[in-house]
């Protein structure tokens, strides 16, 4: 083979992987300095450890305006949020003396801001590549994310968002599954799902969940998946159809049977979760599901 030939096949090998190979050099890692933190921070060490990335400690102070402005407040009040200050970093530092963390670069920060403006502020700023945070049991995310920011982050971020609830001494996904309703408008999500895949070396499983209330034949089911597909190569995945009562338990029960480590969907922003993914599925997996969960924005 010629010099240049060979310099061609070289060029357009690395263009098609690139295709597929996210950098996570970047990665965010919101603390409310709780073990469900704790585990989601151990994750985040393990994947910057095997990409070579950086970690930002973000901590978020969500204190009374009055505490943190003393002109539209009142002054006096201005030491209490510095000690609310200089508490956070007394953690932070009590965190990075931790063997995991050895050999990563850790930037702390701490911010005053509501949970969910500063996760995005910062993801944006720092140009994360992936959001990694803690859950709490089923009964959804407490402590940092109240009420409607668990939703807020999960569903609205531009960057995926990892969510951990039990801790996971290797963080190592032989099957990723990623759950979909196949409308060929979000093909891209479908990218996005074998960028993760590839990125951590896990072989990616399509699953389309088919229930009483949206069934579809086969056939239907077969074509619409098809079509969704079509401009990815067959061998990067396999393709699943399951019936179940709902598309939470169908992929939960599904995640069980190929013995899935990971589990992945797609959001859809102020409008819910595509077709089928609607109301509180993604609260919903994770919070139900004791596998970790990978989100996508659509």
């Amino acid at each position: 083979m010629e010099i240049n030939e060979l310099f061609f096949v070289i060029l357009i090998e690395h263009l098609a992987l690139s295709l597929y190979l996210p950098i996570m050099k970047n990665i965010l890692v919101p603390t409310d300095f709780s073990d469900q933190a704790e585990k989601a921070l151990k994750v985040a060490a393990q994947l910057a450890k095997k990409f070579d990335g950086e970690i930002y400690l973000l901590h978020m102070l969500e204190l009374p305006l009055q505490l943190i402005d003393p002109v539209g407040g009142s002054s006096h009040n201005l030491p209490e949020a510095i000690f609310f200050m200089k508490l956070a970093h007394q953690r932070f530092a009590k965190i990075m003396k931790e063997p995991y963390l050895e050999g990563i670069k850790v930037y702390e920060t701490v911010e005053f801001h509501r949970a969910f403006d500063g996760i995005m502020e910062i993801g944006k700023e720092k140009n994360c590549d992936l959001i990694v945070m803690g859950s709490h049991g089923v009964s959804g995310f407490q402590e940092m994310f109240i009420g409607s920011n668990t939703e807020k982050v999960v569903r609205h971020s531009e960057i995926p968002v990892l969510v951990i609830k039990n801790g996971l001494e290797d963080f190592e996904i032989e099957n990723f599954l990623f759950a979909t309703d196949a409308n060929p408008e979000h093909k891209h999500t479908l990218k996005k799902a074998l960028q993760f895949a590839t990125t951590i070396q896990a072989r990616l499983h399509l699953l389309f969940v088919n229930t009483p209330n949206n069934f579809l034949t086969s056939a239907e089911a077969q074509q619409r998946l098809r079509e969704y597909t079509s401009d990815y190569d067959p061998s990067d995945f396999e393709i699943h159809i399951y019936n179940d009562i709902s598309v939470e338990k169908g992929i939960l029960n599904f995640a069980k049977k190929i013995n899935s480590g990971l589990i992945g969907i797609s959001t859809h922003g102020r409008k819910g979760l595509a077709h089928f993914f609607n109301g509180s599925i993604s609260e919903d997996l994770v919070n139900h599901s004791s596998r970790p969960v990978v989100t996508f924005k659509i």
